[in-house]
Order: C-alpha cells, then sequence, then structure tokens
C-alpha cells in the first residue's frame, strides 16, 4: 500500500516529520518498506532562476556560441557562454546558476559547473525546456514574458508542487482498518494521543448533506441478495462535464502510483484512499429502465467486463444489473458497456458494503484481482459507507459541474451486529508482557474508537468500531493496545525461563542432513521454494490438487513436481546472467488420488545447468552432463552406504531401483519443458524419493575396516559388443561375481570405429583385485579375468580387444 504524505497531513491536526511519522508506523505495525521522494518535475528547479539577459555578443573564437551577461537578481551580471540560435539582449529567460543539477527530460542529470568554453568564462546555463524537464522542445532557449520578475525562483514562477513523499507501507492481510490516509491517520492520531499525553483527532474532511435539485430523475433501486450486499447507497448526478482532473487531484494519485483517467474515475479512486471505501460509477443514460437490482447471477449468464473479455458467471456470483442485463460484477469489476465515458453527461454513484466472503470467491475464481476488490475482501467499514459517498457527491459537484438529481438511497434493512467484547486487564498484561495501568489501557481504546461500556477495578467492556473486522476476542484487544504503546516499550526481562526439547529428531530428518551436507561440499546451493505454483505448467487432466482459494491466477494448484519449481529459479538467475547452476531442495509434491483423498510424498530434487568447469588457460569449458548428474546420485548413496541398487537405462534417462521398487530417476529436460521458462540451454534433473532413500539406509549396516596392507592389483579389459547393448549389462555380469577379490571396476573408455565393425562399440573397464590378509598372485587374478571373459563372451557375445 502506498500513502502519500502530504494527503496524509491533511487529517492530522498537527504536522509530523517524515522521518518520524516512518517511525511511528512501523511501531504500531503498518511497516514502512520505502520512503520515496516524489516531485513534479524531477529536481523540482530547484536552484533555477529567472534572469534578463543583458548583453549578447557573438564568441571570439567559435561562429555558433555566444558571450552574454545576464542578470539574476543577485546584483552581479553572470557572464554566460550560450549555443542557442535565438538568444538575444533583453529576453527574460530561466538561468541554472553554479552547483545546480539540472534534470533533462532525456539523459542524465548533471551538474552546472563554472568552466571556460573556447577560452571565455561560463558561469551558468540559460536553458530550453527539455533541458529542465518542462517539455520537449531544444529548438532554442525558453523566452519568458517581459512581466517575469527577475530573481524569481523558477520553481514558484511556473508554480510547481513542492516535493512529496511515496510511504510504501507492507500491509498485513488483517489489517482493512488502515487501508487508506484516513485509517493510517487514526492510528496516528491515537498513538500521539497515548505518548504526547494531549488528544489528537483526526480531521475528517467536509461531507455535506447532498441538496436535491428542483427536478429530479427516476431510479428505482432494490436488493434481493441481502446475504451478500447488506448496505446499498447510491445517488444521481447530472449535469456532468467529463474531462482530465485538477493537477492537485493528477498529482496525488500519481504520487500514490494511480493512472489518472478522468475527473469523475479519478473522484472515485481519489475517495476510495481517503476513506478505504470503494465506490462505482454507472452512465446513468445506460441503465436499463432507469432500474438497479442487487441481485445474485444466473448460472452460466454471460458478462463482458471493463477490459473486453467475456465470462461465464455463478449463480454464487453478486451483479448490479438494470432491468435488462448484468451492469458490474458487485464490488470486483464494471462492465463494458455502462461505465463512464466521455460522452457522460448523468451518473449513478455507487456506495456499499459487501460481504467479504463473497467478493473474495468471485475475485479469485475470475482472477480479477483490483483495488475494489482487494478493499472489499479484507471487510470495509460499513459505517463508511454514506460518508464517502456524500464526499464524492462534493468533489464531483466541485470538479466535474455535478448536480444531485435524486433522493439518496441507503437500503441498509438489517444493521449489522456490532462486537462487544469483554478483557480482564490482567490478561492484556499477561499477553503483552508489561503491566499497563487501566487508564491506559482505555486512553489507547477510546482514541482508536473503542466505545468504553462497562468497566471494573478488573475488567474492561468495549464495542469494536465497525472498521475493526479483525477484533474479534481479548488477545486482539490486547495487540491493540500493544501496538500503540510500541513493541520497543515493552522490557526485556533479566531472566527468561524456557523448557529444553528433548524429543529425538525424525529418522529423516538426520539421513537429510546427512545428504544436504555432502551436496553442499560438492558445490551445489540449497534452495526453497513455493510449494504453490502455476497450473499452466502442467496438463490440466492430470490429478492435480488445486487450491480453492489461490493466492492469485500464477498460484492456484499445489505442485505435482518439485521439476518446475526449480526450474523457475533458473530461468532466474540466467536472466541475470548467472548461467552455471548446480541446486538441489527437499520438498514435498502433491497429488489427488481421487475426490477428497490427497497425497504427499518427501522428494530430493537436483538441477545442474550451464558449465561444470570454467574456461581456464589448462583446459577448455566442460558443459553439464548427464553424467555429471549421474555421479551425484551415486555419490548419494556410496555416501549412505547404499550399495544394493541396480541402475537402468530408460527412454527418458537413468532409473535406480532397490527390488523393484524406484528410488531415484535422472535426465535431461526436454525442449518442451524449457521453452515454458523461455530457457535455451540444457538443464538436467534428478529426483529422488527420500522414504524409499531413508528406508534403504537404515537396511545398511556400515562397517569400518582398517586400510589394507597389501598391495592392489589392476586388470584392463577391452571388449567388442553390439552397440545396443547397454553398459548396465556389462556392470551386471561384474556385479554378480562373488568373489572377495574383487574390490571394484570402472569404465575408462567408449571408442566406436569401423575399424571394429559395423554397428560394433568398444567398452573399456578396468578392475581392482586385492585381500586384506595377504598378496594376491598372478596367477589367481588371471583366473578370475578368465571367468569374466567367458562371462562377457557367453551372455553379451563379447570379443575381447588385444
Amino acid at each position: 500500500m502506498q500513502i502519500a504524505y502530504s494527503w496524509l497531513l491533511d487529517y492530522l491536526p498537527q504536522p509530523v516529520p517524515v522521518e518520524e511519522l516512518s517511525h511511528i508506523l512501523t511501531s504500531i505495525g503498518l511497516e514502512v518498506e520505502a520512503v520515496e521522494r516524489s516531485e513534479a518535475i524531477p529536481g523540482g528547479l530547484e536552484g533555477l532562476v529567472v534572469g534578463e539577459v543583458m548583453t549578447c555578443i557573438p564568441h571570439p573564437n567559435a561562429d555558433k556560441l555566444k558571450c552574454t551577461t545576464v542578470d539574476v537578481g543577485t546584483g552581479a551580471l553572470l557572464p554566460i557562454v550560450c549555443g542557442a540560435p535565438n538568444v538575444a539582449a533583453g529576453q527574460k529567460v530561466i538561468v541554472a546558476t553554479v552547483g545546480t543539477t539540472v534534470h533533462p527530460l532525456n539523459g542524465t542529470p548533471f551538474e552546472i559547473k563554472k568552466a571556460k568554453i573556447r577560452g571565455e568564462v561560463s558561469e551558468g546555463m540559460i536553458c530550453a525546456e527539455d533541458e529542465i524537464g518542462l517539455g520537449e522542445s531544444h529548438a532554442g532557449i525558453m523566452v519568458l514574458p517581459e512581466t517575469a520578475i527577475t530573481g524569481t525562483p523558477a520553481a514558484a514562477y511556473f508554480n510547481i508542487a513542492p516535493p512529496d513523499f511515496t510511504i510504501h507501507i507492507g500491509l498485513t492481510p488483517n489489517r482493512s482498518d488502515g487501508n487508506s490516509h484516513i485509517g493510517v491517520a487514526r492510528d496516528v492520531c491515537a498513538y500521539m494521543t497515548h505518548h504526547k499525553g494531549t488528544p489528537w483527532a483526526v480531521k475528517y474532511p467536509a461531507a455535506p448533506e447532498p441538496l436535491l435539485a428542483a427536478a429530479s430523475v427516476p431510479v428505482e433501486v432494490t436488493v434481493t441478495a441481502g446475504e451478500a450486499c447488506p448496505r446499498y447507497s447510491g445517488i444521481v448526478l447530472n449535469g456532468i462535464k467529463v474531462q482530465a482532473s485538477p493537477d492537485w487531484l493528477v498529482r496525488r494519485l500519481q504520487t500514490i502510483g494511480l493512472r489518472p483517467i478522468n475527473n469523475v474515475v479519478d473522484i472515485t479512486n481519489y475517495v476510495l484512499h481517503e476513506y478505504g471505501q470503494p465506490l462505482h460509477a454507472f452512465d446513468y443514460d445506460k441503465i436499463g429502465g432507469q432500474k438497479i437490482e442487487v441481485r445474485m447471477a444466473q448460472d452460466g449468464e454471460r458478462f463482458v467486463t471493463l477490459d473486453g473479455k467475456e465470462h461465464s458467471m455463478r449463480a454464487a456470483d453478486l451483479m448490479i444489473a438494470d432491468a435488462e442485463k448484468g451492469m458490474c460484477i458487485a464490488g470486483v469489476f464494471g462492465g463494458a458497456h455502462s461505465g463512464v465515458s466521455g460522452q457522460t453527461t448523468s451518473i449513478f454513484l455507487e456506495s456499499a458494503y459487501f460481504d467479504p466472503r463473497a467478493i473474495r470467491r468471485t475475485s479469485m475464481h475470475y482472477g480479477l484481482r483490483t483495488d475494489a476488490a482487494t478493499h472489499f475482501e479484507k471487510g470495509v467499514d460499513v459505517q463508511m459507507v454514506l460518508p464517502a459517498l456524500k464526499r464524492a457527491v462534493q468533489l464531483i459537484q466541485e470538479l466535474a459541474d455535478g448536480q444531485v438529481a435524486s433522493a439518496l438511497t441507503d437500503i441498509y434493512p438489517v444493521p449489522l451486529p456490532a462486537h462487544i467484547i469483554t478483557v480482564q486487564y490482567q490478561y492484556i498484561r499477561k499477553l503483552c508482557g508489561k503491566d499497563y495501568a487501566p487508564q491506559a489501557i482505555e486512553t489507547i481504546l477510546s482514541a482508536l474508537g473503542f466505545r468504553i461500556l462497562n468497566k471494573t477495578a478488573d475488567f474492561i467492556e468495549v464495542e469494536v468500531p465497525s472498521d475493526k473486522p479483525d477484533v474479534r476476542q481479548p488477545a486482539d484487544i490486547a495487540e491493540e493496545v500493544l501496538r500503540i504503546d510500541g513493541l520497543d516499550n515493552v522490557a526485556i526481562p533479566s531472566r527468561l525461563n524456557i523448557s529444553l526439547h528433548r524429543r529425538p529428531d525424525p529418522v529423516s530428518r538426520r539421513w537429510k542432513e546427512r545428504v544436504a551436507t555432502y551436496l553442499s561440499a560438492a558445490g551445489l546451493s540449497e534452495i526453497v521454494t513455493n510449494s504453490i505454483t502455476n497450473s499452466k505448467y502442467y496438463d490440466q487432466a492430470a490429478p492435480l490438487v488445486k487450491m480453492i482459494n489461490s493466492l492469485s491466477s500464477e498460484l492456484d494448484v499445489m505442485r505435482p513436481s518439485l521439476l518446475e519449481s526449480g526450474l523457475e529459479v533458473i530461468a532466474w538467475n540466467v536472466n541475470r546472467k548467472a548461467q552455471d547452476l548446480r541446486l538441489y531442495e527437499f520438498g514435498n509434491i502433491y497429488r489427488q488420488e481421487a475426490v477428497g483423498q490427497y497425497e504427499q510424498t518427501a522428494q530430493l530434487a537436483i538441477w545442474i545447468t550451464g558449465n561444470s568447469e570454467e574456461q581456464h588457460w589448462q583446459h577448455p569449458s566442460r558443459p553439464a552432463d548427464i553424467y555429471e548428474l549421474k555421479g551425484i546420485v551415486d555419490n548419494i548413496f556410496r555416501s549412505c552406504g547404499i550399495a544394493k541398487i541396480q541402475e537402468a537405462v530408460t527412454d527418458s534417462g537413468i532409473e535406480w531401483k532397490r527390488g523393484r521398487q524406484i528410488i531415484a530417476k535422472a535426465g535431461a529436460v526436454s525442449r518442451d519443458r524449457l521453452k515454458l521458462f523461455d530457457l535455451k540451454q540444457e538443464v538436467f534433473y534428478a529426483e529422488l524419493d527420500v522414504k524409499a532413500f531413508v528406508e534403504a539406509a537404515e537396511g545398511v549396516k556400515v562397517k569400518y575396516t582398517g586400510l589394507p596392507k597389501y598391495p592392489s592389483m589392476r586388470r584392463d579389459l577391452a571388449l567388442v559388443l553390439d552397440k545396443n547393448v547397454p553398459y548396465s549389462k556389462v556392470a551386471a555380469i561384474a556385479q554378480a561375481q562373488k568373489w572377495e577379490a574383487l574390490k571394484g571396476y570402472e569404465l575408462f573408455d567408449v571408442f566406436e570405429s569401423e575399424k571394429i565393425g559395423a554397428g560394433k562399440k568398444s567398452l573399456a573397464l578396468s578392475f581392482t583385485f586385492q585381500l586384506n590378509e595377504r598378496t594376491l598372485t598372478d596367477e589367481e587374478v588371471d583366473g578370475m579375468m578368465k571367468q569374466l571373459i567367458a562371462s562377457y563372451q557367453k551372455d553379451l557375445q563379447a570379443l575381447v580387444r588385444e
């Protein structure tokens, strides 16, 4: 949320410096994330003055330059070298004096310094309008009327508004009461009342009762959806002149990041951010039958919104309709055919209270996240419906020549009940950790608008103001007291009593930490991504777990895979020139087995992309590949002592199995999947089932032995095989040998050539033999190698290369 500093001061009885105000807002729960200087024109024309050119002669050393002397009202003439073709003696001009920072319309700001230009001293600059941000012309310097007074600051001459500040507040979802300038002012006044000892009251803008003109126009308003719309108000104004808003209104809207549209729409936006009450203006002449009905939509009813998109409405959606058609999705988005345009002369101005749940469901379902919907779904103040409407009427009368053309309609048949809370003083003290006096509690609550109904020495009973829909229990009262008093004012005790946590960690956590330690030591970076992701990444026919109340249209399903979360991270980094990435994440994935039946599975995901080794004078760069990823997965199993794992090559990559159970998979991410994230470089991905992995690791008993005393012996073997024979079959034969002396094997070369035969390949392996209790003989090792060769020849029809 953004607040304009000068706008906020309108509602405070005394000005508060922006630095102090920022501290106050943060301390009362309206955290200030940034304070940004806001200027109508960059630099605010500071340092620029009106001057008069007294003399103007050609530059002795440059044909296109002229030497001038300029009076800027200081009593001394400034020598200025000027290159504008239209400069002449007797002109009133805008001068940037030495030390002034000039902010050109296009280009980088620069400081004016005393200089010599082609040998002549220059102590300033005579400005063109584009050089100071006042326009786009660069045909020559600005020439002012003769009535301009020499020495007048340019900001005063052009009536430039003084700098303002945009205060960025990180508003928490429960603080709908702070979602407006008056709401923020109310909290500031409560803070000042409590801390300064003198009452501060909000200066509400004057909003007189609308005076009905002599002639009135017909309008009939009915509410048939009273549960979704407890209160509905409106009024007709005619004689409207739709035009651009005045400068002060434009500046205030721009300061909080809003784009001005026209005076009528701008006034509704202004009142929204002033009171926190959304308004909507309908073109009266487009209201069929001059009848307005607040009703639930018909299931399947077609409606076109302001953005030109057609929606199929549901019976759960609240609509504002006329006698013929729907005009607006209530509290969410206006219709394409009922809004204010340049030809509008009469409007029906709406102000209402809509049920937050109904608005939230509709807004989320259609992905229409508007300012109005954001306010309504948090809960607006039902008592501000009429004041906000009257305020808007006043502004439309002033800025759009509007005249009231109907009686004010206010349909509020069943007032919303007030919430009464009784809380003990001791409970507030206990919860806040501070010994508040009853008078301090009462002062804070009264300043916030709570009405004290009853009090004793032990407790207080209050009526919650209608602007605080989040205050519903005694703990909420304690929170209000604590935040206005300030968390910083709660003393930290000198002694803390805590209970030590003695429950052992889950087995899975121990193994996760072990694997994470290995991966981090191997140069991979751990990431943590959102479990909620975008459904567009997946086949809509898949068993996705969809969010009933999604945060946004981009976050609407629980992820069925960790792959896409990591690709988002990779894309973000690649776009910022960080292309060599090694990432891993422990996270959950989700799927829907049947209606109401969901499954959550813990996984480890690994992504590698870019170069494994950067270019060096000793070697070229080496890109990541599937073999590097395979090595990482193999080392995870090896580091945890898991040995009985079968590897298999599939169409999509590699699988690791334990019996029939797949523990891990790895492969290259498909081009189509990479295209979704605008990635042009290869990405290799592995996923590991944490539950299956932990079961395998727990079943292993790791034994430690001393280093062998006797030497090892190595034998190399080159086999010629058909190309379609996978390496996994070669490895399986070696693994099948139960010799104690066979310590390991390794593939160290793959060779293909017509010289060894068409459709053939050569695999070169090294075998390591060793015993712990004695030295092996050559005859023993040769005997085992002969058995290996025989197995390869029999099972794989292999030939041995000499």
